[in-house]
This record gives C-alpha cells, sequence and structure tokens, in this order.
C-alpha cells in the first residue's frame, strides 16, 4: 500500500551519516528562481551560533500533516553540514510541489544525516494527534544516526521533548532557518510520495491532488462515498460518517455531487 520509502514499523525516511541519497537519470535543468522568493531566504544565523558555542549537531525539526484528514502525520530532522551550501532552499509552503521535488534529491545528498518519522492514521487516532506528533518527531530524531547537541524546533511547542537547555522554539523558523527548512522540503515531499501512492488504492479521493487535506472535493468525496481506511476518524464531522461501508472509491473515478448552487468544484 506504501511505496518502497514507507517502513510502516519504525515509521521512518532516513540517510545516515556519510550517505548520500541520490534518484536515478539525469539532473534536471537549472530553473530561475521565481521574483517572489528572490528576497525570502532562510539563513545560517543560528546555526552559526551554535556551532561557535561548540555545538557539533545542530538539528532543525519540522513538522507536516497534522491538519490533514486522511494519512500519516510526518516530521523532517536535517543535520547540515558546515562548509557547504544548497541555494534555492526556502521554506516548503512557498515552493511549488515541482520546486520541492527539483530540491529534494540535492538536499538529501547534502545534508550530514536526515530522516523523516511517521505516525500513522491509526496512531493519530489512538494516541491523538500531539502524542502522535511527538511520536513522529522522536522516530525521526532516533533515526538520524548523531546524538543533537542542539534543536531547532519550528514553532511554539516543543514537540521532541528534549528540554529547553537542548530545544530553542522559533516561530516561523521554516521561513527563516536553513536547517528547519530542509527538515520542512524532505518531510513535505516525502509524504507527498506516500499520498501519491494512496491515491493509486483510493482513486475517487483525489490525494494525489490533495495530499489528504481538506478541500472541497475531499469532503464531497467523504460524503459521496464515507471516509476510506486511511482516512482519520477523530475529526469531529466524520464522527456522522458511515465507516467501513466504503473502504476505497469505485475503481474509475466517478463524478462528484453537483454543489446545490449549480457551481462545478475548484
Amino acid at each position: 500500500m506504501f511505496p518502497r520509502t514507507w517502513h510502516p514499523v519504525s515509521g521512518v525516511m532516513s540517510s545516515k551519516p556519510g550517505r548520500a541519497v541520490r534518484s536515478a537519470g539525469v539532473a534536471p535543468p537549472r530553473q530561475t528562481l521565481r521574483p517572489s522568493l528572490r528576497t525570502a531566504a532562510p539563513s545560517l544565523l543560528l546555526e552559526r551560533e551554535l556551532w561557535d558555542e561548540g555545538h557539533d549537531v545542530v538539528v532543525g525539526v519540522d513538522e507536516v500533516g497534522r491538519g490533514a484528514w486522511a494519512g500519516p502525520i510526518s516530521v523532517g530532522a536535517a543535520v547540515l553540514p558546515r562548509d557547504r551550501r544548497v541555494y534555492r532552499v526556502r521554506d516548503s509552503k512557498m515552493l511549488s510541489e515541482d520546486e520541492r521535488e527539483r530540491l529534494f534529491d540535492r538536499l538529501a545528498a547534502w545534508c550530514r544525516a536526515w530522516a523523516v518519522g511517521h505516525a500513522s492514521q491509526e496512531e493519530c487516532d489512538r494516541l491523538g494527534m500531539s502524542a502522535a506528533q511527538k511520536l513522529a518527531a522522536a522516530r525521526a530524531v532516533d533515526a538520524l544516526g548523531l546524538e543533537p547537541d542542539r534543536l531547532l524546533i519550528d514553532g511554539r511547542w516543543d514537540f521532541v521533548g528534549r528540554g529547553p537547555t537542548v530545544t530553542r522554539r522559533i516561530v516561523k523558523g521554516d521561513a527563516t532557518c536553513l536547517s528547519i527548512a530542509a527538515a520542512s522540503i524532505l518531510a513535505k515531499v516525502t509524504r507527498d510520495r506516500i499520498m501519491r501512492a494512496e491515491a493509486e488504492h483510493y482513486p475517487g479521493y483525489d490525494f494525489d491532488l490533495n495530499k489528504g487535506y481538506p478541500c472541497p472535493r475531499h469532503k464531497a468525496a467523504l460524503k459521496a462515498w464515507g471516509p476510506s481506511s486511511i482516512h482519520r476518524r477523530t475529526w469531529v464531522f466524520m464522527q456522522h460518517l458511515p465507516w467501513g461501508l466504503h473502504p476505497a472509491a469505485p475503481p474509475t473515478q466517478p463524478a462528484l455531487p453537483v454543489p446545490l448552487d449549480g457551481t462545478s468544484w475548484p
């Protein structure tokens, strides 16, 4: 059901220190940076400050998938080298899907170590979202193969749980801190690939397009066919939907019901 890079037991996709991860084939041509991205580059300011203090292993951490209706919650962790740089890295939310995919192999090869940990939709339901996010983060950090000296986490909440002496929380860190931005791209691309693979098994839900996140077509599909086996059951509106009647959408994509106002779904 999941692509080969998904490991349901450990919930981790990772590159151990010193191992480059590359895809087969010819590298894509160099792309021109969009004007809106030219002045929004995250920096190594925090990492250099910590390196200068003697902290060798500085880990950027970011989460994707918390707000999705289906699929795993994923947490990326990235350890950057001091002497090399990959350009065009931005907050994953600022990049298009194609731009993130083009960066992925370069980032994976550049990092000293990186990992993406996952908590499945079943774990999200059973543990609750906060505990599931902590579990995915623990899997990612543990899979690095390096003991973190300091952790840089996006947002106000320490979901890694190593304490204030080890962890620094950074609001909008994915837009300002290069380690966090790298972790966000690695996590986003990894999770997107999982959801695109799931779309082959559940073609009626547009997982290849919405990646399990809310949108009008996704909600219409849920109302028409009920939730699939990879949907999270604990969202309030899903508690009123019939579970188990529609484990997957029909083999071919049927037409979604027409909205009451006569318009088409986006």
